[in-house]
């Protein structure tokens, strides 16, 4: 059993998904998105490389091990009684299926943030400092 959740940006069974088996309620979804959203990164609805980024990142604060994974839609376990799936579009979340239990906000979106960023290779991390400064004005919450 983890906490899993699939992130997708449509609908369709065709459409392409990364599944996480940890760390799939809300916050931390938020905080992986609002994450790749700070470094810039194109999002996942514009190319692959949105995609890319995100599995990086993801994989990156996990380390080695089962716990992402990338396919279709129709291959991910989206009805997985935990999180469901959530649907993104510009790095947030806009919709949301298969979605049964109560809702995960465990961590205040900056200090999520801010371990994400440490989790990261050195010379790839924002710093601190930077993170606290661009999620000044009400962005943290």
């Amino acid at each position: 059993m983890g906490n899993r959740a699939v992130i997708t940006t449509g609908k369709n069974d065709t459409d392409i998904g990364v599944y996480l088996h940890w760390n799939g309620g809300r916050a931390s979804v938020e905080g992986f998105l609002k994450y790749c959203e700070l470094k810039g990164y194109r999002p996942p609805e514009t190319d692959n490389y949105g995609w890319a980024r995100l599995c990086q990142v993801v994989g990156n604060y996990f380390g080695g091990g089962l716990s992402i994974g990338v396919d279709i839609r129709s291959r991910l376990d989206c009805d997985n009684w935990d999180n469901g799936v959530y649907i993104i579009r510009n790095w947030k979340i806009v919709g949301r299926e298969f979605f049964h239990g109560a809702e995960q906000m465990d961590y205040p979106l900056l200090d999520f943030v801010k371990d994400i960023d440490a989790h990261m290779p050195k010379n790839e991390q924002i710093g601190d400092e930077k993170i606290e400064s661009l999620l000044k004005g009400g962005d943290s919450e």
